[in-house]
């Protein structure tokens, strides 16, 4: 039961909140008109699509717009939503096109009341004695629930939802006479997060609805947040080395900078959702809502701080989770993600032993102001490739698992290593023009058995690598049921350069836009389909919407004609099958793979169910038996006494002589999980061990030598 115990008082302190906030929303500045006439006329013009703006634009651009808002249908009601769609039909794009944003403010007003009704709601309802025993239940992803056609409707929504916060913080062990003051505060925060926004903020938040009508990655950036997205760019920014997107009224993890205190930390991953940011041990600070450049400014800092984050794991089995990471800021510099490699000697039947060689590819670089010698994907590869080869490894694994891509131009001249002569990628832009991206040198530096580690955050520049040594059949995907799926590219238009004259002061910021499109070497587009493994090893992530195909709007798979090129002989069909199938025999044995196709049938059944319990006996006893879950995998882990793998680290640095190499007894080891992850023992890599087995296994197939010294390949077919 929440006590009642001042509620008056919180209830007195919204009202005065509230009074102390109202007044409506800001009017659009004097460019306001100009800029969405410029980011109209870009997209029609200079989109690869080439789409029009008409009546599905503007159905498309009202339903984004209230999205950004209220994803979850909470504050809008059917009301409004009908008054919109009757006020404004089928025209907001002919609108804007006309210089009309008008509709951007009026909407966000409306919002703006709203949101100061349900604060107002939310202090009521906290106020009043709740109890957790009943047999409720909420759906708290009412994305595609319909909109409260009442105020009755709106009541029993709001009622659920207090309900339902007021018993996470009561789990959380927040103390029993803070519990309605911690919800109220949120909602408080959220209200003036919002009142907060100025009319740059509204009309990039209205562009952006436009823009991702066409496709998820073309955007516009208001002045603050092109400087932002500029900063990123920099590798001497110090922070946590994510890169960030307002979504749903959540900042979301894109992706981690590799190298970076959260990618080195392992707990934040891409697709999870800030909810709140605390400085040090100071108090949480609710993030749904906020302008995304000043959460940014929030998250930055001076070196050796500490941030705290509460996010919302992408990977959680129950939506309930809450998860704090503390993180501690760093200068993010270039030589975090360089290439790296190590020496496995992994145990076989029969006592033999196999040299396992995994090159560790955070993502593709490349600094050309460097004036000694610009720093090379493609340089620092070759050297440990070198290396590699000095210490007669067997073979080689290339690990793509967390590459987000990068450079292009590494990609393909990185591919060139593995490829004789021939074209890597072919790229296809807004006319229909395709140029084909070529290797040029004849020599390959490495041709024995190889294989691609791919996963579902493997994307871009990361695919083309992949994609092109599968079409040659140079190597064996394998990982995760597909690659991200990013087979786009984007441009950034400055808007400052279309201004007149008298508007010049302002800063419009810029469109960044999809111009062109990626396409194999053998046809097939990497967009939205991925590049899919020959071995797939199951994963949490295959069940979870976070690849291109799962985006609003993504851009479908096409094909185009295949350039010419030699496939190499390489593995036949029945061998490859015969590799899955070993591969198949040690996963259903493997005690780790196990766990994971039990949290896979567990995801599966809470995303099928939608909806969380409200009774705290409930609640209490799913929280136990993941504890008790994760402590008995624990126990199981150290039972198995298992032995771990030994390592030889190779880095540039011992390449040149900069340090002497290193050998880690717990090198084939990831990040730990659970709540006591300081303390929880590594688990080991078990992807990256199969992976090897499977190198193993290719020794004896493969009818290449797997001498590693450089030679041509043996063409088997002539694709036209």
């Amino acid at each position: 039961m929440i006590p009642r115990k001042k509620t008056n008082l919180f209830l007195a302190a919204a009202i005065l909140v509230l009074n102390s906030w109202a007044g409506a929303a800001p009017e659009p500045d004097p460019s306001a008109p100009v800029v969405g006439q410029l980011v109209a006329r870009i997209l029609e013009q200079n989109h690869y699509l080439h789409h029009p703006l008409d009546a599905k634009t503007s159905k498309e651009l009202l339903a984004n717009y209230l999205e950004m808002y209220d994803y979850n249908r909470m504050f809008f009601d059917k009301t409004d939503v009908d008054e919109f769609t009757a006020r404004y039909g089928d025209g907001l794009a002919d609108r804007i096109k006309e210089g009309d944003v008008a509709p951007a403010y009026e909407i966000f007003d409306r919002f703006l009341k709203r949101l100061e009704e349900r604060t107002a709601l939310v202090a009521e309802l906290t106020a009043s004695s709740m109890t957790f025993t009943a047999d409720e239940s909420i759906v708290v992803d009412r994305h595609e629930s319909a909109w409260a056609a009442s105020a009755k409707e709106v009541r029993e929504l709001w009622r659920l939802r207090v309900k339902y916060e007021l018993l996470q913080e009561k789990l959380n062990k927040t103390k029993p006479e803070e519990l309605a003051k911690t919800v109220n505060l949120r909602y408080e925060r959220l209200l003036r997060s919002y009142k907060e926004y100025d009319s740059g903020d509204i009309l990039q938040n209205y562009l952006s609805a436009l823009t991702r009508t066409f496709d998820p990655h073309s955007d516009y950036m208001a002045a603050p947040q092109k400087e932002n997205f500029d900063i990123s760019m920099r590798l001497s920014l110090v922070g946590i080395g994510a890169v960030l997107r307002s979504e749903d009224g959540y900042a979301k993890i894109v992706s981690l900078v590799p190298g970076g205190p959260a990618d080195k930390d392992k707990r934040l991953k891409p697709n999870d959702k800030i909810e709140a940011i605390a400085q040090g041990d100071g108090p949480w600070i609710e993030a749904v809502g906020m302008k995304l450049d000043r959460l940014v400014q929030m998250i930055r800092g001076e070196k050796g701080t500490t941030v705290r984050l509460r996010v919302i794991p992408a990977d959680s089995i129950d939506p309930g989770t809450r998860v704090a990471i503390s993180l501690v800021r760093d200068e993010i510099k270039l030589t975090d993600q360089e290439a790296k490699a190590k020496i496995i000697t992994l145990p076989l039947s029969g006592g033999k032993t196999a040299k396992v060689g995994v090159i560790d590819l955070p993502s593709f670089y490349a600094d050309m102001k460097s004036v000694i010698e610009a720093k090379s994907t493609t340089r620092d590869v070759e050297k440990l490739l070198i290396a590699l080869k000095k210490n007669n490894v067997d073979g080689v694994i290339l690990d793509l698992r967390r590459n987000g891509g990068g450079s292009l131009s590494e990609a393909v001249s990185l591919t060139g290593l593995f490829i004789p002569e021939g074209p890597v990628v072919q790229v296809k832009d807004a006319r229909g023009i395709t140029k084909v991206l070529r290797d040029t040198e004849p020599d390959m530096l490495y041709n024995g058995p190889l294989i691609v580690l791919t996963s579902r955050a493997s994307a871009s520049a990361s695919e083309i690598l992949a994609a092109a040594l599968q079409d040659y059949n140079l190597a064996v995907i394998v990982g995760e049921k597909s690659t991200f799926g990013k087979g786009t590219v984007q441009s950034i238009i400055e808007l400052s350069q279309y201004l007149p004259g008298a508007l010049r002061s302002y800063k419009p910021g810029a469109v960044k836009l999809t111009i062109q499109k990626f396409y194999r070497v053998s046809g097939g587009s990497t967009q939205n389909r991925g590049v899919i493994p020959e071995i797939h090893l199951p994963s949490l992530e295959d069940s979870m919407d976070i690849a291109e195909s799962s985006l609003k709007n993504a851009m479908p798979y096409d094909e185009t004609e295949a350039a010419a090129f030699s496939r190499t002989a390489g593995l036949s069909l029945p061998k490859l099958k015969e590799l899955a199938r070993l591969s198949a025999e040690r996963v259903a044995a493997n005690a780790e793979f196990a766990y994971v196709r039990a949290d896979i049938e567990r995801y599966k059944k809470q995303k099928e169910e939608k909806t969380i319990s409200l009774s705290e006996k409930k609640r209490l006893a799913e929280k136990k038996a993941d504890e008790d879950r994760a402590s008995a995998r624990k126990k199981e882990r150290a039972a198995r006494k298992e032995k771990e793998l030994v390592a030889q680290e190779i880095t540039l640095e011992s390449i040149d002589g900069a340090e002497p190499p290193k050998k880690s007894t717990a090198a084939v080891t990831m990040e730990a999980e659970g709540p006591d992850y300081e303390k929880a023992p590594p688990t080991p890599d078990y992807v990256l061990e199969d992976a090897g087995h499977i190198l193993a296994d290719m020794m004896g197939a493969l009818p290449l030598s797997s001498s590693n010294n450089a030679a041509k390949a043996t063409p088997d077919t002539y694709i036209p």
